[in-house]
C-alpha cells in the first residue's frame, strides 16, 4: 500500500512539473528579444543587416523584416520556424537599388513572434537614412614628386564625413587625418614610397569610405624619382655568433642552441616578428602634428650603414641569409646620449629582438622615429618628449657588432628614408611648403638641417646592425 502511495505521489509531482513547464512555455507571457549587431542609422548599397531574434522559453515561431519609405512597405525577409528555435541569427542583404529605395529617410521594422499560444510579439523600428552616393574627393596639394624609399604628403577635401580615408600606395593603405585650411576642414595623408618604386610603375590613390559603406577613389598624380641603394656582404664569424646569440636566447627560448641556426632564426623569423611590432607601434599615432622643424641627427656621429641597403650574410664562405637595412647607422662615442629627433610621445620602450633596447617616438599624423641598439632606456611609454630630449644611451644590444645608434623614420609603421627628414629644403618643398601655400596658420619654414657628417670625439666603434 505504501509503495502504491509513493508511486501515486511521484505521478502527481511529474504531472505538476509538466503542467508548470507547459504554462511557462505554451502559455508564457514573455516577449521575444531582438539584438542588433550593426549600426543601421545609414544604409548603403549591399548593406547586410546583422541581428539575432531569441526566445528561451517557447522558441521563435516567425521573424520578418520590412523597410518603409514614403508610405510604401517592402518585405526584406520573412521566415517561419517549425521547431523550437531558441535563437536565430539573421543577415539579409538590403540593396536600396533592388528595392527601388531613394536616398533619404526610411524606417526598418524587425518583428519576432514566439511559439506560445499567446503569440507574444516584439517589433523594433529603426529610423535610417538611405545613402548610395560615394564621397567626392578633391585634391588640394599639387606637386607630389617623391623619391623611391621616401615620404610623400597629400592634402585633399571630402564632400562628407567618412569612416575611413587615406592614401593607397599599391596595396598598402596609409591613414589620412583631419586637418584644416583657413578654417575649412580637409585631410592630410603621409605615405611611404617603396625603395623599389620606379617611374610609371606605382599606382597611388586617395580613397574614402562613408558611413553607409560607399567607397570612392581618385588617382594622385605623382612622379617617382628612382634610386639605387647599396648592397653589402657581411661575414659572420663563429666567435661573433657564439658571443651574440645567447642574448637572444635569454629573451626568447625559441632561439636554437647552435650558433648558425640561432642566427637564421633571429635574422629571419625574429626580424619578421619585430617588423610587425614596429608596424603596430608606428600605427598608433596622434591625429595632429607633434613635430616642428628639421629632425635632429645624432650629434658628432659618422654614418656606418645606409637606408635600404641589401645585405647578404656569409658564414664560412657560404651565403646563408639576407636582409634589408631599413635605417641609418650612426656611430659616435660609446654610450653616447641618444636624443629625440623631434617632439612626440613614446609609443614603445623596451627590448625588441634584432633592434635590442629600442624606443619609438610618435610625432603625430602617422610619422614616427625609432632608436635601436641602446645600452639603456630613460623614457616610458606614454611620456611626452621634446625635440632634443635624451631618450637613453647608445649600445650594442640586439644584432649589433659595435656601439652605435640605428635610426629609422616610419610612416604609418612603414620604414622610409630618414635622410629626407634631416633636410630643411626637402621638408619645406614637400611638407611645410604645401601647408603654408594653402594654410597661412601652418608651421613656418624650418631652419637649416644639420650637416650629414660631423667630427667625432672619443673612441669610435665600427658598427653593423
Amino acid at each position: 500500500m505504501n509503495r502504491m502511495y509513493l508511486l501515486l505521489i511521484g505521478l502527481v509531482i511529474a504531472l505538476a512539473g509538466a503542467a508548470f513547464w507547459a504554462f511557462n512555455t505554451v502559455l508564457e507571457f514573455e516577449k521575444p528579444a531582438i539584438a542588433l549587431k550593426d549600426d543601421l542609422s545609414t544604409i548603403g548599397p549591399g548593406k547586410s543587416i546583422a541581428l539575432t531574434v531569441s526566445d528561451q522559453k517557447s522558441g521563435i515561431r516567425h521573424a520578418s523584416i520590412t523597410i518603409s519609405q514614403e508610405g510604401r512597405d517592402q518585405v526584406v525577409l520573412t521566415e517561419t520556424y517549425a521547431g523550437g528555435t531558441k535563437e536565430q541569427t539573421l543577415s539579409p542583404e538590403l540593396n536600396p537599388r533592388k528595392l527601388n529605395l531613394k536616398d533619404g529617410p526610411a524606417a526598418i521594422a524587425i518583428t519576432a513572434e514566439d511559439r506560445s499560444w499567446l503569440k507574444n510579439r516584439t517589433t523594433l523600428v529603426v529610423e535610417t537614412s538611405i545613402d548610395t552616393v560615394p564621397p567626392r574627393i578633391g585634391t588640394i596639394s599639387s606637386a607630389h614628386n617623391v623619391n623611391a624609399g621616401g615620404t610623400g604628403v597629400a592634402l585633399y577635401r571630402l564632400s562628407e564625413e567618412v569612416t575611413r580615408t587615406g592614401i593607397l600606395v599599391g596595396d598598402r593603405f596609409f591613414q589620412g587625418y583631419p586637418y584644416a585650411i583657413q578654417g575649412k576642414p580637409c585631410y592630410i595623408g603621409y605615405f611611404a614610397i617603396p625603395p623599389s618604386a620606379s617611374k610609371g610603375g606605382l599606382k597611388i590613390l586617395i580613397t574614402a569610405r562613408d558611413k553607409a559603406g560607399n567607397e570612392s577613389s581618385v588617382i594622385l598624380p605623382h612622379l617617382v624619382r628612382e634610386k639605387k641603394f647599396k648592397e653589402d656582404k657581411i661575414t659572420l664569424s663563429r666567435a661573433f655568433l657564439e658571443q651574440k646569440m645567447p642574448e637572444f636566447r635569454q629573451h626568447d627560448p625559441r632561439v636554437p642552441a647552435t650558433p648558425l641556426e640561432a642566427f637564421l632564426f633571429v635574422n629571419e623569423t625574429l626580424r619578421g616578428e619585430n617588423t610587425r611590432t614596429i608596424h603596430a607601434a608606428g600605427s598608433k599615432s596622434q591625429p595632429r602634428a607633434l613635430w616642428e622643424g628639421t629632425f635632429l641627427r645624432m650629434k658628432n656621429a659618422a654614418p656606418m650603414a645606409g637606408f635600404a641597403q641589401e645585405r647578404t650574410y656569409l658564414f664560412e664562405g657560404m651565403a646563408v641569409s639576407k636582409s634589408t637595412h631599413y635605417g641609418v647607422d650612426l656611430a659616435s662615442t660609446e654610450r653616447a646620449p641618444i636624443e629625440s629627433a623631434n617632439g612626440g610621445v613614446i609609443v614603445f620602450a623596451g627590448y625588441l629582438g634584432i633592434y635590442g633596447n629600442a624606443v619609438i617616438v610618435d610625432h603625430g599624423l602617422g610619422l614616427a622615429s625609432l632608436y635601436a641598439h641602446m645600452s639603456d632606456i630613460g623614457v616610458k611609454v606614454g611620456q611626452s618628449v621634446a625635440r632634443g630630449e635624451t631618450l637613453g644611451a647608445s649600445g650594442v644590444t640586439g644584432l649589433a657588432g659595435g656601439d652605435h645608434l640605428h635610426f629609422s623614420i616610419l610612416v604609418d609603421g612603414e620604414f622610409v628614408n630618414p635622410t629626407e627628414w634631416w633636410d630643411a629644403h626637402w621638408i619645406q618643398d614637400n611638407v611645410t611648403g604645401k601647408l603654408t601655400e594653402t594654410a597661412p596658420q601652418a608651421a613656418s619654414p624650418t631652419p637649416k638641417a644639420q650637416p650629414p657628417k660631423a667630427k667625432t670625439k672619443g673612441k669610435k666603434k665600427k658598427a653593423r646592425g
